[in-house]
């Protein structure tokens, strides 16, 4: 059985997505149980339209929600303790659940779930890993956005993870990896990247195939099952990828429907169209994993519908199916035992920015 706490308020619509999209979850994974965090009055009328959610779940009242914008010292001074999202994490840190998911607005998640679970021993900052469609598959790719910038042992740590992610969802024993660069060549790039490079290939993972530099097409061509990078470059890579398919898919509507020819061959392949279209569609890979935590917190893209909450919901019972944390876990005493810690912040410092 796997425990999942949900964030009812978060995101764009709250408890109108979250709620649908767990039972949707519910139906995928029967032996999941939820505790569901909100406002009673706008949250049990909808749990009553999904009878089974209701009889799978355990629901607590909370009278405060953190806004989409609100900025994250401010959402933990307000929301500490009492909002929906603070308690939806807090039930894991207290063990009553395996896993945390949220809509919910990034910085104040990610602010309040280093207060409630703290970071693991030796790790210096978060990272969020998200999915990622290529021509192969999926791959993933981290960090697309908890932090601005990262160093070369940061990086080195976001390798381990991201390796170990890989393995728990993907079930590869050994994933391969490759460093987000401007070229392949070991004379291109940062010195950073150049640096992290050379920890990775020097440590000789038994749990990698460090592959070496890849460049931003390597990632949807599906050429490592995992990409590292830092989160300026990986959200804005996100943020261009999720708006190119937009584009693709506003051009191609637009030319089905110009002429009656037009539309004749999109009847006529219409079921090739719904197979890109299915690929495409960023429901089906929504749900980013913080890294880096004494526990497991998912992220789901705030304006997603029932589906791409219940994609997220997944991607949370898979992670614990699976062993993330442990297998995290296990490769940092691996590889990172004895390594101090340089320039690591404390939450206070980062959360008051």
């Amino acid at each position: 059985m796997v425990r999942i706490s949900v964030d009812v308020m978060g995101g764009d619509f709250g408890p109108s997505v979250a709620i649908p999209g767990a039972a949707k979850a519910l139906e995928r994974h029967p032996e999941t149980r939820f505790v569901l965090f909100g406002n009673a009055a706008e949250c049990e009328p909808l749990l009553a339209q999904h009878p089974k959610l209701k009889a799978a779940s355990t629901f607590h009242h909370c009278e405060v929600a953190v806004a989409m914008d609100e900025k994250p010292s401010q959402a933990l001074r307000r929301g500490r303790g009492k909002a929906s999202m603070w308690q939806a994490i807090d039930a894991v840190a207290k063990g009553e659940a395996d896993v945390a998911v949220s809509a919910g607005n990034t910085g104040a998640l990610m602010a309040m779930s280093k207060f409630c679970l703290r970071m693991m021993a030796n790790i210096e900052r978060p990272a969020i890993a998200g999915i990622w469609p290529t021509l192969k598959g999926e791959s993933i790719v981290l960090d697309i956005g908890a932090t601005i910038g990262a160093d070369a042992n940061q990086l080195f740590d976001f390798a381990l993870m991201g390796g170990a992610m890989a393995r728990a969802l993907f079930e590869i024993d050994k994933p391969s990896l490759g460093l987000l660069n401007v070229g392949v060549e070991e004379i291109k790039g940062q010195e950073e990247v150049k640096a992290a490079g050379q920890l990775i290939r020097e440590a000789n993972f038994d749990t990698i195939d460090y592959y070496g530099f890849v460049e931003g097409d390597d990632i949807g061509r599906g050429t490592v099952d995992v990409v590292v990078t830092e989160g300026f470059a990986g959200n804005i890579a996100l943020k261009a990828a999720e708006g190119t398919a937009r584009q693709i898919a506003e051009y191609l509507r637009a030319a089905m429907s110009r002429t009656w020819l037009a539309k004749l061959g999109y009847i006529l392949a219409k079921s090739a169209f719904d197979s890109v279209r299915e690929k495409m569609d960023p429901r089906k890979v929504n749900g980013g994993v913080f890294l880096g935590l004494n526990g497991i917190v998912i992220k789901s893209h705030g304006g997603t519908d029932a589906e791409g909450f219940a994609a997220a919901v997944d991607v949370g019972y898979d992670m614990v199916r699976n062993g993330l944390k442990d297998k995290i876990e296990k490769d940092l005493q691996k590889y990172h035992a004895g390594r101090p810690v340089e320039g690591a912040q404390s939450v206070s410092d980062e959360v008051s920015k």
